[in-house]
């Protein structure tokens, strides 16, 4: 299946000011960082890849949170993202993409075409169409077969199967993005709100889902993480983007059992914070709020 590829490319500029910075950058080891943000309930990932891309993948349900977080991850002087990816146009995951955009200067932004049929979700659509028009943005809709190619890094679109063009009130969970992203030895499968039923085409499609490391779908709801999944991604480390104390209980108490009974490593943005992830493209590095306290 003959299917476009995205190549998305860093630029690093240095000026006199900034020399000092450049230079200590350029002796970090080419590692892959991965930063799960702790954003309440919802999602929220910085991705920093070896090539010096950052990729930003939702943005939570706070307008201020995500962009917070990320002015402690970025340097004050670099105000571009390389790449935007919105999963579903749900309140928790693109509210928080607004100040990032107002923010940043966005390169390109990857989504999938569903729209939701709410005044919040037009106003996000607007203001994507902003920023194609004064920053000139790329925005591209994709879907399963699909590859970004990131210099050493490689994010390969795994679901929906077509891309859409659908509006409406209902969940919008059934037709997310979910994205693997390889580095090396190292894959990351983030999955954002899929269900059981998605999960189970995704396995039906024969593509390659093993993963060290899994985004718990849905924040750990029990209508999703199903045990065939789980068996087939076979991740070491999971992580589960949830707020505290949250109305809809999760992560359910089965996820957690079954995460523990497959002995997958767990980490929660609710108990350990910010959780960041760095692949030196075989080996895996975790460190928390928590742990570092």
């Amino acid at each position: 299946m003959n299917k476009p590829v995205l190549f998305i490319f860093g630029i690093l500029i240095g000026a006199n000011l900034f020399t000092w910075a450049l230079f200590f950058e350029a002796r970090q080891p080419p590692n892959l960082r991965v930063d799960f943000l702790d954003v309440g309930q919802g999602d929220a990932i910085l991705i920093n890849t070896p090539d010096k891309q950052k990729i930003i993948i939702d943005g939570g349900p706070s307008y201020n949170l995500a962009a917070e977080k990320l002015a402690k991850k970025i340097p004050f002087w670099d105000r571009e993202i390389d790449l935007m990816i919105l999963t579903h146009p749900e309140k928790d995951h693109f509210i928080g993409l607004f100040k990032i955009l107002k923010l940043y200067k966005v390169k390109n932004i990857v989504w999938t075409g569903d729209t939701k049929d709410t005044a919040e979700f037009q106003n996000f659509y607007d203001a994507v169409l902003k920023e194609q028009a004064e920053e000139g943005a790329q925005i591209y809709e994709l879907d399963a077969y699909d590859k970004i190619l990131l210099g050493k890094t490689e994010m390969d679109i795994l679901f929906p199967f077509q891309a859409v063009a659908s509006a409406g009130q209902e969940s919008k969970n059934e037709n997310c993005l979910v994205s693997r992203l390889v580095f090396n030895k190292n894959e990351f499968l983030f999955t954002g709100d899929i269900g059981k039923s998605e999960e189970l085409e995704i396995i039906k499609s024969g593509e390659e889902i093993q993963s060290d490391v899994l985004k718990v779908a849905h924040h750990g709801s029990k209508y999703s993480n199903s045990e065939e999944f789980l068996n087939m991604v076979s991740p070491k480390v999971a992580v589960i983007q949830v707020g505290k104390n949250n109305s809809y209980g999760h992560p359910t108490p089965e996820i957690l059992e079954r995460l523990n009974a497959a002995q997958i490593k767990v980490y929660r943005n609710d108990i350990n914070g910010n959780i960041e992830i760095i692949s030196d493209g075989n080996n895996l590095k975790i460190l928390s709020e928590t742990s570092l306290k």
